[in-house]
C-alpha cells in the first residue's frame, strides 16, 4: 500500500473506474459512512435555503463528487447500505446493465429532495457515470485549487446556491471555495472535514468574502483505518496539527467535523 503525505492510504484507483463497483467494494469493509451521516444535515440545509431564499429547486454543488454519491443519497432517498448492496457482488454485469438500473432508479425515486445537483471533480469517468445515471444534472471537471475557472466552468458555477462536501476539503481548500464564490453568487456551504485538516485558513478566506462559519458540536465517523500503519501515520499527522486523538482516532476510525458557512 502507498500512503499520501497526510498518512492516508492512496485509493485513487477506485475513483477512476467506469462505474462505482470498485468504489463500493473497496470501501464496504472499511465501513465508509460519512455520506450517510451527512445526508440529514445537507437535506436540512437545502430545505432552509428554499424557505429563506424562496427558491424551489436550488442548485447544489458537490465538491469531490466522484460518482455522485451524495446526490444519489439525497435525490433518491437512499442509504449507504442500499448502495453497498446495489454495487457489490455484481462483477458479472456489464457497465451498461449497471447504468440502466441506476437510470431506472432515478426515474422511480429521483425526486426525494428538490434540487439541481452539480458535481465538481477531476475524475472524468466518475463524472461521466454520475451524469449518465442521472444522479448529477451537470458535471464540472476542473482543478480550481490550481487554476481559475474557464469561461465555461464559470458559467456552470454562476448559479450555485449551496456547496457541500464530504471529505474533499484538505485535498482542496481556500482556492477552490474562493473561486466557486467569485464565479457566482453567495452560496451557503456545509463541509465535512477530517480532523487532520485544520479549517482555519479556509474559514479566514471565507470571512474575507463576508462569510460567517459555525462548527457543529458533533463528530462524525468517516471510515475505519485500513491498517495499523495508516492509523499510526494519521495519528502522527493529528499530533502535528495539535489535535488530540484520544478515544477517537485511537479507537480505529477517521473522524470529521461539520462546518456551515453563510454570508453574514
Amino acid at each position: 500500500m502507498r500512503f499520501d503525505a497526510t498518512g492516508k492510504v492512496e485509493l485513487d484507483h477506485i475513483y477512476t473506474q467506469p462505474d462505482p463497483r470498485a468504489y463500493f467494494s473497496s470501501l464496504r469493509s472499511l465501513e465508509y459512512q460519512i455520506p450517510q451521516l451527512a445526508r440529514p444535515h445537507f437535506a436540512a440545509l437545502i430545505e432552509d435555503y428554499r424557505a429563506v431564499r424562496g427558491i424551489d429547486t436550488p442548485t447544489v454543488l458537490d465538491i469531490g463528487s466522484s460518482y455522485g454519491i451524495n446526490a444519489a443519497l439525497l435525490r433518491c432517498d437512499l442509504t449507504m447500505d442500499d448502495l453497498y448492496d446495489r454495487y457489490c457482488g455484481i462483477d458479472e454485469l456489464d457497465r451498461a446493465d449497471v447504468l440502466a438500473a441506476d437510470q431506472e432508479l432515478v426515474r422511480e425515486r429521483g425526486k426525494a429532495i428538490p434540487g439541481r445537483f452539480v458535481g465538481l471533480d477531476i475524475s472524468a469517468p466518475a463524472l461521466a457515470y454520475a451524469t449518465e445515471a442521472g444522479f448529477l444534472d451537470d458535471a464540472v471537471r476542473a482543478d480550481l485549487e490550481r487554476s481559475d475557472p474557464t469561461p465555461e466552468v464559470a458559467r456552470q458555477l454562476a448559479d450555485v446556491d449551496l456547496v457541500i462536501s464530504t471529505g474533499s476539503l484538505g485535498y482542496v481548500g481556500a482556492n477552490t471555495l474562493t473561486r466557486v464564490v467569485t464565479a457566482g453568487g453567495a452560496p451557503w456551504m456545509a463541509h465535512f472535514v477530517l480532523r487532520m485538516f485544520p479549517f482555519d485558513e479556509i474559514e479566514a478566506s471565507l470571512a474575507r468574502l463576508g462569510y460567517v462559519t459555525v462548527r457543529h458540536d458533533g463528530l462524525f465517523r468517516q471510515r475505519r483505518f485500513i491498517s495499523p500503519e495508516e492509523q499510526s501515520r494519521v495519528l502522527d499527522t493529528l499530533s502535528g496539527v495539535g489535535v488530540d486523538p484520544s478515544g477517537l482516532e485511537t479507537d480505529g476510525w477517521f473522524y470529521a467535523q461539520l462546518f456551515v458557512s453563510k454570508l453574514d
